[in-house]
């Protein structure tokens, strides 16, 4: 590895294949536009070949940039864990990051926290929640070491390996007391403000192909967002609000009696939720201990009954 190669230089190259905006990284890294291009340029001069083309509207990075990101990140990522580890031994204890999305963060993740805090209290644990493309990136750049949700597209998923524990199927929800509570076509929901997971979501594509399969357009009055807390409080605020969300993230409030179930089929749905790690990765102590009370959460009768999960199924990588 030519020793010229210093963390600056890969993590700027980072940060600016995240944001595609050498001012935007520049900003996040706490530099001036002039310095980030600097540290660019000396980059590409280093490996010989131009990691990214610059125009009006951005940088795009080349297919050698796209080759050089991978193994950028897995870098990088791997000198962050290696200083939190030895920080965690010096201290005394270990430090774990979690991320989480909606459904595993408002279903299954409190009981495993609570089990696994009380487990081994020298640990610190971290845990965020956010929507599947930013909780697989920050894995990637090494700023967490879990993220536990549904399996993503396939190019959300480069570099991270998969462990399946349940599938979860996603249902179409609204207020106690709507109109729409007796909805039986999705073709009927036109007149009702529709609650639509975003671009970056893992559950959009699925949404999409059910609705295709329907024979149903793209609704045009949509809200797009995937805060689950803005959506369970514009659905209980306004009877004319139709949700499409993770059965797990509503399913407390459809047991409560605040939210109802359309009766609509969204089989069509149904996908892996499961651990995601990067696929180099050694696991530490910390994280294999977490992983077990996970699993042992899944295979348990009770845990296997919570809100929005169906029957586990054996844990695999895929």
């Amino acid at each position: 590895m030519d020793r010229r190669i210093k963390f600056r230089h890969l993590d700027a190259f980072s940060a600016i294949s995240r944001a595609r905006s050498l001012k935007v990284a520049a900003e996040q890294l706490h530099l001036t536009q002039p310095a980030i291009s600097r540290t660019l340029k000396e980059l590409e001069e280093i490996v010989g070949v131009t990691l990214m083309e610059r125009s009006r509207s951005g940088v795009k990075l080349t297919g050698e940039g796209e080759v050089f990101l991978q193994f950028a990140e897995q870098s990088t990522a791997a000198l962050r864990t290696g200083l939190i580890s030895v920080r965690g031994i010096s201290e005394g204890g270990g430090h774990l990051r979690i991320g989480a999305l909606p459904s595993v963060a408002s279903g299954l993740l409190p009981p495993v926290v609570l089990e696994f805090t009380d487990r081994n209290p020298g640990t610190q644990l971290e845990v965020h929640e956010g929507p599947h493309y930013d909780l697989t990136s920050r894995l990637r750049r090494g700023e967490l070491d879990l993220v536990i949700g549904r399996l993503g597209r396939p190019q959300t998923m480069q570099g991270l390996s998969f462990r399946q524990l349940y599938t979860e199927e996603v249902v179409v929800v609204t207020a106690q007391g709507s109109p729409a509570a007796t909805v039986r076509s999705f073709s009927d929901l036109e007149g009702f403000r529709i609650l639509y997971p975003p671009q970056d979501s893992a559950i959009r594509p699925l949404v999409a192909r059910l609705l295709i399969s329907k024979g149903v357009p793209l609704f045009g009055n949509r809200i797009e967002s995937a805060s689950s807390a803005f959506g369970r409080a514009i659905v209980l605020a306004d009877p004319r609000t139709v949700w499409f969300i993770s059965r797990g993230v509503v399913a407390g409030d459809i047991a409560a009696g605040r939210m109802v179930q359309l009766d609509v089929d969204t089989g069509a749905t149904v996908g892996a939720v499961g651990i995601m790690s990067r696929s180099d990765e050694v696991p530490s102590a910390a994280m294999r201990a977490f992983t077990g009370v996970l699993s042992g959460a899944v295979s348990d009768p009770e845990a296997r009954s919570h809100p929005g999960s169906d029957q586990p199924d054996v844990p695999r990588n895929d």
